[in-house]
């Protein structure tokens, strides 16, 4: 299986390299491969068995000012790859998000239910799960994540940690509903996918349970060996920001059972392995 990741110098793009690690890969950054470029992305997906898409626009509160060029990677650029990807018969992992879906539920959302983004971030990854979707519909695998931490990259858990250093106390949001998810269990999700040579379509990649911002930030503290009562609740109306965020992010699991695969772990058991591994450095 020869593997093409683009976007491959992010937190979740240097682990896949690491879990795809003995096999043939081509790791390839925004630097190496503009995917809005349609010749450049025939030529980097020729020779390839499969393509996961980690390139991504993924500053939410900019794209409100600068949906068009969120637009342009994360739909358009998307688009590209399928079309690359079956004209070759190749299979494509494009990597979304929940903000796909508007936040107002109060049960875990499933893999079918219609899209309904808040944010123009949002918006421009539905745009690229539709336009993938349409191009390739035989070999276009849509892995919806959420709340994503690890070592490559900036994230929630790692700030944290950094707070715990210089502040003595200080309030997390309450009040807005997810799962936190380590990057290289997604990675290692991911990868099973591909070896299971699973049905084509949509799948949650979110480690199991839920956890508010600040049940999660408590337990990386805890998980640390720091005290998590230095952490005090708040609402989002305390951290206003250009773009709305879901206040009901969890994802539902059922596609990887349909698929013969496990779902991912609990998500405080992938958080006391990473802050174990060294993945979150306090």
């Amino acid at each position: 299986m020869r593997v093409l990741i683009t976007g491959a110098n992010g937190m979740l793009g240097r682990d896949l390299q690491a879990a795809l690690a003995g096999r043939e890969v081509t790791a390839l950054g925004r630097a190496d491969l503009d995917v809005t470029d349609a010749a450049a992305v025939g030529d980097a997906v020729a020779g390839h068995d499969v393509v996961v898409n980690c390139a991504a626009y993924t500053k939410v509160d900019d794209a409100e000012a600068h949906e068009d060029q969120a637009y342009a990677v994360n739909a358009t650029g998307t688009a590209i790859l399928a079309g690359a990807c079956a004209a070759i018969g190749a299979r494509l992992v494009t990597v979304s998000t929940d903000y796909v879906f508007d936040g107002n539920a109060t049960e875990p959302y499933a893999e079918d239910l219609p899209r309904d983004p808040i944010n123009a971030y949002g918006r421009t990854k539905a745009a690229g799960e539709e336009l993938a979707l349409a191009a390739h519909p035989s070999g276009t695998y849509v892995v919806r994540t959420a709340w994503l931490y690890g070592a490559h990259g900036a994230n929630f858990a790692q700030t944290m940690l950094n707070l715990a250093k210089s502040k003595d106390t200080w309030s997390v949001v309450d009040d807005q509903l997810g799962q936190p998810t380590w990057t290289a269990d997604l990675a290692a999700q991911i990868v099973a996918l591909l070896d299971a040579d699973a049905p084509a379509g949509i799948y949650h990649g979110t480690n199991s349970g839920q956890a508010t911002w600040y049940e999660f930030a408590r337990a990386v503290l805890e998980e640390s060996g720091l005290d998590p009562e230095r952490i005090t609740p708040t609402d989002s109306s305390s951290f206003v920001r250009p773009a709305p965020r879901p206040s009901y992010s969890v994802l539902g699991h059922e596609a990887w059972a349909a698929a013969g695969i496990a779902e991912m772990r609990p998500w405080r058991d992938a958080l006391a392995e990473a802050v174990r591994s060294g993945a979150l450095t306090s």
